[in-house]
C-alpha cells in the first residue's frame, strides 16, 4: 500500500472551486438568472442577486414567482449534483493517488418540484440552501429554503423530486 502525502490546500480549493464552476456551466439558466454560489467546503448557498427584470409585481414591489421557483429547482439541482461530484473528486483514484476526472457531466432531471410562497420577495439579494433529504442510485429528494435579510424568515421553500442519472 501507497502511503500519499497530503495534498496542498490551495489545490484541494482549486480543484472544488473548478469542479463547482463546470457544474454552473452545465446549466446556461443559472447565468441567465444572475444566480452566483458561495461554497464552504462541502455546504454552498445560491445567491440570487436583484435585478429590476426579477420584479413581477411592481406595485409591491415583489419578486415574479416563476424567477423564485426557478431560484429553487437550480439550488435543488446544484446541491444534488454536488453531493455526487464531491464524492468523485474527494475519492482518488486508487492506482494513481490523484482525483478522478470528472469527464462530462449528468444532471438529475426533475420529477415535479412544488414551492410554497410564504411571502413577498423584497426587491434585493435572496439566499437559498437545499438539503438532500434521501439520495438513491434513482430517485431523490431534495428541500430548499429562501430568505433574504434573515434567515429564520424564510420567502419560500420548495421539494423536488430527481430522476437520477444512469452511471456508467
Amino acid at each position: 500500500m501507497v502511503k500519499l502525502s497530503p495534498e496542498p490546500v490551495a489545490l484541494i480549493k482549486k480543484r472544488r472551486n473548478e469542479a463547482l464552476s463546470k457544474l454552473i456551466e452545465s446549466i446556461p439558466y443559472i447565468s441567465f438568472l444572475g444566480v452566483g454560489f458561495d461554497r464552504r467546503g462541502d455546504e454552498i448557498t445560491a445567491i440570487l442577486p436583484f435585478n429590476e427584470n426579477l420584479i413581477g409585481n411592481p406595485s409591491l414591489p415583489a419578486l415574479h414567482g416563476g424567477s423564485i421557483a426557478a431560484f429553487l429547482e437550480i439550488s435543488a439541482i446544484i446541491e444534488l449534483s454536488w453531493m455526487q461530484i464531491w464524492r468523485q473528486i474527494e475519492d482518488p483514484d486508487p492506482s494513481t493517488g490523484s482525483p478522478k476526472d470528472l469527464g462530462d457531466i449528468s444532471l438529475p432531471k426533475t420529477i415535479d418540484f412544488s414551492v410554497d410562497y410564504l411571502r413577498s420577495g423584497l426587491p434585493r439579494d435572496a439566499y437559498a440552501r437545499a438539503t438532500v433529504n434521501r439520495a438513491g442510485r434513482r430517485y431523490s429528494s431534495v428541500h430548499v429554503e429562501a430568505w433574504q435579510d434573515n434567515r429564520n424568515k424564510l420567502f419560500a421553500q420548495g421539494t423536488g423530486h430527481f430522476l437520477m442519472p444512469v452511471k456508467n
